[in-house]
């Protein structure tokens, strides 16, 4: 909870100012039986009326202060819980951004969905009840005790004897509210998790009549969230009923007790009205830190969970000269014999509990999942072996393999969202570890496999919020072979795209896409099979394009296609993690027997 209370301390001003609020709003709100007690017990038998009419008034006006201060209090309790999650969800999202490969693979996407939305949440809940309750409770409790003693001290006594049963009965549920609700937001990340592989494959559900397969399959992982929320809420509910089985024995008691008392003469009828109420505001305190301490058993284990993610270290840290390797040659872009295996490095990711963690994602992650490449491969399982070549400033690299042979891991290397276990990898004569990360980022134009297309117009899309001129616009729109169909839609450049593009079709979609790479006249500009849904005469036409007019652009280009390669200066063709052909289109048809055979095969189908 050390994360929580520190997120508190800006607004501790404000926070104190809630305490001062709920302490009066409370002590009024004690004051009202008191009244009561005297209206009955000593101004009506007075017998004088303006009396018990001013009396009247003050209980009146007791009761509008109250309510007025509970008012101010609780509105300014909400700002601060709101402002508090604001901050923590900001931070959070700032330090999602920042993850490496490694840390994003470890934790999970459902996984940090799920913390910044309901653990959040959670901690916003507990900030606001904390607020208002941890004043309110205990002094509803202590000062009606103390009320209770002063008025009747043998009705006070079974206030007493209640009050050590109840509070053992809290503190012990509570002992074991945070494990179970840890386990709840576990159950939810698999939740989050299936219900983002269905939402985003929905097509492919219907198309393979799979829509009840994936009902039932959800339905279980629903189910086994909702049994852990259910035995977690019923375990931290068990106060409840014992709480209000104490209250009416008490209240049964107090009455039983309390008439005998009046037909004595021990006791006022007044007092023993009053003493019901302060018992009934007694209970109320008590049930106020069983709500408390409800609220942070859940908001203590969301609140680890989001100090999990914000206290992973940075495992991609700029290096120095010293420990910077130098690279062999002189080219743009170098790889010397890297070797790379995903989650050889991930940081082991520890709880507040003391447990390691190494989450794993469940079905549909990918080993490129920063990148967005579908290229799946085992965790653990060797993705390059021994990968050399050099590109030099302004030729163009094709790759080409397999699907899963590696040819995006070289792309997640070279713009280092993972780093090599083996080898180096350079860019401008430089090992890329050695740059900070925007600085390296700004040299890149790139676009991965399935990227995002955002629910904004066309423009923003393209320009991304860089600082893009209209002219260095269009022309990224005309070399990205757009500009027809933009120019054809009602509003052009302001036409809003559907959330991830819907509204446009696979070629529009990736014809956009490169139009935002080009658009910042990056110095390598990545192409991830990012023309597979063009027709050969556009792919040719692009192709044709950037080598033209961006002459000056190192151009690395995947592709599963013979001919989106066969005119780059160098093709690498790879097969699982190894490299087994590079030079010219021509050096590899004489010496490549894989690329040979893609070549007549493809090609020969087109002849």
């Amino acid at each position: 909870m050390k994360l929580f209370f520190d997120y508190m301390k800006p607004y501790r001003r404000s926070i104190a100012i809630v305490v001062f609020l709920k302490l009066l709003a409370t002590m009024t709100e004690l004051l009202l039986p008191y009244i009561l007690e005297h209206i009955i017990d000593v101004t009506v038998p007075r017998g004088v009326l303006h009396e018990v009419v001013l009396w009247g008034f003050l209980m009146i006006a007791t009761a509008f202060v109250t309510r007025a201060l509970n008012i101010a209090g609780n509105k300014r309790a909400v700002d601060n819980a709101h402002n508090i999650s604001y901050n923590i969800r900001q931070d959070l999202f700032s330090r999602t951004a920042n993850l490496s490969g490694n840390q994003f693979d470890a934790l999970g996407l459902p996984s940090l969905i799920s913390r910044m939305t309901s653990d959040s949440y959670n901690v916003q809940s507990c900030a606001q009840t904390l607020q208002t309750l941890c004043v309110r409770a205990p002094i509803m409790l202590i000062g009606g005790i103390i009320v209770t003693l002063m008025m009747d001290r043998v009705l006070a006594a079974i206030l007493c004897v209640m009050l050590p049963i109840l509070l053992l009965v809290i503190f012990g549920v509570s002992r074991y509210g945070i494990p179970l609700y840890n386990k709840v937001q576990q159950r939810l990340d698999d939740v989050v998790r299936v219900m983002r592989e269905n939402i985003s494959g929905i097509r492919v559900v219907k198309a393979l009549s799979k829509t009840e397969y994936e009902k039932r399959r959800f339905a279980e992982y629903n189910d086994a969230m909702a049994d852990s929320d259910i035995l977690a809420g019923t375990v931290m509910a068990l106060p409840g009923p014992i709480m209000q089985l104490c209250l009416n024995v008490g209240l049964t008691l107090v009455v039983f007790l309390g008439a005998a008392r009046v037909n004595s003469g021990a006791a006022q009828p007044g007092v023993i009205l009053a003493f019901l109420t302060y018992f009934n505001m007694v209970l109320q305190g008590v049930m106020g830190l069983n709500r408390i301490f409800m609220m942070l058993s859940k908001a203590t284990a969301s609140a680890n969970r989001i100090a999990q993610v914000l206290a992973t270290p940075e495992d991609l840290k700029v290096v120095g000269k010293d420990e910077a390797k130098q690279p062999s040659g002189d080219e743009f872009i170098r790889f010397e014999h890297v070797s790379f295996r995903y989650g050889e490095d991930a940081s082991m990711l520890e709880d507040r509990s003391g447990e390691k963690r190494t989450d794993t994602p469940g079905r549909g992650h990918s080993k490129d999942s920063v990148a967005g490449s579908d290229e799946a491969e085992g965790i653990r399982e060797k993705c390059l072996d021994d990968i050399s070549f050099a590109i030099r400033r302004g030729e163009s690299l094709g790759i080409i393999g397999p699907t899963g042979c590696g040819k995006t891991t070289v792309i997640n290397l070279l713009m280092r969202f993972y780093d090599a276990q083996e080898g180096g990898v350079f860019v401008d004569g430089r090992d890329v570890r050695s740059y900070p990360k925007d600085e390296l980022h700004r040299r890149f134009g790139v676009v991965f496999q399935n990227d995002m297309v955002f629910n904004d117009t066309l423009r923003q899309n393209i320009s991304f919020g860089r600082k893009v001129t209209e002219e260095g616009l269009r022309d990224a729109v005309q070399d990205a072979m757009a500009a027809e169909y933009i120019d054809g839609l009602e509003k052009g450049l302001d036409y809003v795209a559907d959330i991830k593009g819907a509204n446009l079709s696979g070629g529009q979609k990736q014809r956009l896409l490169i139009a935002r790479a080009l658009a910042a006249n990056p110095e390598i500009l990545i192409l991830d099979d990012s023309s597979s849904a063009l027709d050969y005469k556009t792919d040719a036409a692009l192709r044709k394009a950037i080598l033209e007019r961006h002459r000056d652009t190192t151009t690395i280009l995947i592709a599963q296609r013979v001919s989106s390669v066969m005119n780059m200066t160098n093709i690498l063709v790879m097969d699982d993690g190894r490299c087994i052909g590079y030079g010219s289109h021509e050096h590899l048809l004489a010496t490549c027997p894989e690329y040979k055979d893609i070549y007549h095969t493809q090609m020969g189908a087109l002849a």
